[in-house]
């Protein structure tokens, strides 16, 4: 099958369509306005900097109208867009650029800083910075545009397979893998939850999660964009300013992080917030506490929980608003054109309520790794992804991850999953956030240590923790030992929970 420009085809039939805001600058462009705006970038990227199908243009930027031009004008004339995680440090972005080598890189001025020490370790032919005014011999992103065509050009006829975006994983174990997300992939997502949560053209998102990460670029941005609704962009989180920008543009659709989740609670002016024209509220990026769809259900707010990754376009899994509450702590059931199957390490398929790993297969999944044939060939086996989630289904066919394989830790010869435990911990009434790693100990090799970050004016002891967690948990499974912190918890860009960071920190032995 064969890639077709979405913005250009709903320029043609609803030209007036208001399709993307940019809440920090108030730009508003249509569709025909967007697609001029991409068109004008990619006769630039092409005419005047050599740019052909197949080369990579790198993106150093925070949230911004600009970032989906970006990514359209890519797509245009086959460009692959690499986007960059801007909270990372020089020599990570270093590492990811000199792995893609991009031919062009587009860069804030914010990142100026480490843009000037990257510039000598990468080999880039053009820097374009998206701002008023760059360093000499630098176009800025405006002049880009005046200096190209807005009229719609006949580019290369692209197919599904081929690679629109490279997106490198968060690296919660090691360096980075580039993703490599193909134009199927953006596709079948935007097709999967579209139908999931019923997108239509009259639908409004508020876009608030990093543009660089999956769950900005394409949840639900990728699917409003397929339907001809509206997006309208968020630079950062602040709870006041998408309160307000959810009353202001009469947002429908939303996508958050347990994170923004939790913290929305504690912000003052939530529950006078006018959030009426809201009918879908989601949850991705990690796992949601059961007692958090609670609280929520409370103020008659339903939150459906899903689950996707980097590597699956990203979505795999919503629950339905029917029954996200009855089945709180589910992501689900698999969306359209999405088949998965739980297997052992053996490779054997598991029956209802076997825990083994998820694996994932369908026109969604990455065709792999970015110069990475080996880690393609160690996670792809027989069409079938290989998550590293440990997850397991009931016998209404309804799906839980309970945790990554990895963060599972056995304790007397039990396997204990850390997730299992913080739901638990989490119904807790003091406690913000928790997180539950294993530590050596000498006699059961490993316990649980609970990392606790309470709300504020709130007090709790450790063993109060633990024996909250007396009659909800079998024994082994209760942590032994609880640490309070004073900040939040370390997280990805995703909202996932560092795990590696807090037993680097924490994980000392147990005497």
């Amino acid at each position: 099958m064969y890639h077709f420009d979405w913005i250009r085809r709903h320029a043609e039939r609803t030209p007036d369509k208001l399709a993307l805001v940019d809440a920090h600058t108030g730009r508003q462009y249509t569709y025909a306005q967007f697609n001029q705006r991409a068109n004008r970038l990619a006769s630039f990227l092409r005419d005047e900097l050599g740019v052909q199908q197949g080369d990579r243009v790198s993106i150093l930027a925070q949230n911004s109208s600009d970032y989906f031009e970006v990514l359209f004008a890519c797509g245009k004339i086959g460009a692959i867009l690499n986007t960059l995680n801007w909270r990372l440090a020089v020599p990570e972005l270093e590492f990811i650029l000199n792995d893609c080598t991009p031919r062009v890189m587009l860069c804030e001025p914010e990142f100026a800083v480490q843009m000037a020490a990257l510039r000598s370790q990468i080999s880039c032919e053009s820097y374009i910075v998206m701002g008023d005014s760059g360093s000499d011999g630098d176009w800025t992103y405006e002049q880009a545009l005046a200096a190209g065509s807005p009229t719609d050009f006949v580019g290369p006829r692209l197919k599904y397979e081929e690679t629109w975006a490279i997106l490198y994983t968060s690296g919660t174990t090691g360096r980075p893998k580039g993703a490599q997300v193909t134009y199927g992939n953006f596709f079948y997502n935007a097709v999967g939850m579209g139908r999931a949560i019923d997108l239509t053209s009259e639908d409004v998102n508020l876009n608030v999660l990093p543009t660089f990460h999956a769950g900005g670029l394409g949840l639900y941005a990728g699917p409003i964009f397929h339907a001809g609704g509206t997006l309208v962009v968020m630079r950062a989180f602040e709870p006041g300013k998408m309160l307000d920008l959810i009353a202001k543009w009469g947002v429908t659709k939303l996508l958050l992080v347990p994170a923004i989740y939790l913290a929305l609670l504690q912000y003052p002016g939530f529950d006078e917030a006018d959030l009426s024209s809201v009918v879908h509220w989601g949850s991705g990026g990690s796992s949601l506490p059961p007692s958090l769809v609670q609280q929520y259900a409370k103020k008659g707010i339903i939150i459906q929980q899903g689950f996707g990754m980097t590597e699956t376009g990203p979505t795999v899994f919503i629950i339905d608003k029917e029954n996200a509450v009855r089945k709180a702590g589910s992501v689900g059931k698999p969306v359209l054109h999405t088949d998965v199957c739980i297997m052992d390490r053996q490779g054997n398929v598991l029956g209802p309520n076997e825990v083994g790993e998820l694996c994932i297969r369908g026109g969604n999944v990455t065709s792999g790794y970015w110069n990475r044939p080996e880690a393609t060939a160690e996670a792809i086996k027989n069409e079938w992804l290989h998550s590293g989630d440990a997850a397991m289904y009931d016998e209404e066919g309804f799906y839980t991850i309970v945790d990554r394989w990895k963060d599972m830790f056995i304790s007397g010869g039990e396997n204990v999953y850390p997730a299992e435990v913080e739901n638990v911990i989490y119904q807790h009434p003091a406690v913000a956030e928790t997180a539950v790693i294993g530590v050596p100990h000498p006699q059961w090799q490993e316990t649980g240590r609970a990392l606790v970050v309470l709300k504020a004016g709130q007090t709790a002891t450790e063993q109060e923790i633990i024996d909250f967690c007396q009659g909800k948990l079998a024994r082994y499974k209760i942590p032994k030992s609880v640490i309070f912190l004073d900040k939040p918890l370390p997280r990805t860009a995703a909202g996932k929970v560092l795990k590696r960071e807090l037993r680097k920190t924490y994980g000392r032995t147990v005497e």
